[in-house]
């Protein structure tokens, strides 16, 4: 692939940072498109007069999760500490994180938007976490879900496996608005209720709803990184289904 996996600029005065995923249309969370988004947000939080980020997605999906080889049982170290760092330095942002929403929304990709701050989802918007199907869980939506929707309801979403529609994910409360065209909606939201705002007034808003959310997160996150790469990793099943999924063919389940 050439050029960046990442397309970034401005609107509204230099008051929007605009960041779109752009390798449609899986737009997958590889290594590439975790340092690429992991930069801008680092040039966004030092720009004062920014007063939010809209981060979405070029093609049909949003992103249909991150890279299943990168995941690996040599790989998965790196991979891991790059999108953890990418979720927190997206929960540290100190302006609101916009996401617009369309297609499948599965996986690494979920992970990233849930690292947002307002959530609008497209009408045939399908997300899910289903790394249980490949006998793997996620890190990230295990610390994350429950912070948006609830113990309950995170936790049957990530031992299904299955996905929903943006109706239920509004029902839960993992989306935030349902519209047609989700950037449109983002951009009238921002213009409604964040243009006149004082930017820096608004960071600290931010910041202090976020008191204790970010280190509950973080704390939480170390752990559950922990848990993968020390306890799962080391089972025969979750290397079996990782290369079952890369190899194309059925798993073959030993329950060890």
């Amino acid at each position: 692939m050439s050029g960046s996996p990442l397309l970034e600029w401005v609107e509204r005065d230099e008051q929007l940072l605009r960041l779109r995923l752009a390798r449609p249309k899986a737009n997958i969370i590889d290594a590439a498109m975790i340092d690429a988004v992991s930069d801008a947000f680092a040039n966004a939080a030092r720009q004062a007069h920014t007063k939010a980020v809209l981060l979405d997605a070029e093609g049909p999906h949003f992103s249909f999760g991150a890279s299943v080889e990168e995941h690996l049982p040599e790989q998965c170290a790196a991979m891991l500490k790059g999108l953890h760092a990418l979720i927190l330095r997206m929960l540290e942002c100190p302006v609101p994180i916009l996401v617009g929403l369309r297609g499948q929304c599965l996986g690494g990709g979920l992970e990233v938007a849930c690292a947002g701050t307002v959530l609008f989802a497209a009408t045939d918007l399908q997300v899910g976490q289903p790394e249980i199907k490949l006998a793997v869980f996620a890190p990230a939506a295990s610390c994350l879900l429950p912070e948006r929707i609830g113990r309950a309801a995170a936790e049957e979403l990530l031992l299904s496996g299955r996905h929903c529609d943006a109706r239920e994910a509004y029902r839960l409360g993992l989306v935030n608005h349902v519209d047609d065209d989700p950037e449109t909606a983002a951009l009238a939201w921002f213009d409604d209720h964040l243009a006149g705002t004082s930017a820096s007034s608004l960071r600290f808003a931010l910041r202090a709803a976020r008191t204790g959310f970010i280190e509950r997160v973080r704390a939480k996150l170390h752990e559950v990184e922990r848990l993968y790469l020390e306890g799962l990793m080391a089972t025969h099943d979750a290397g079996e289904g990782l290369s079952a999924f890369v190899e194309k063919r059925a798993p073959v389940w030993q329950h060890r």
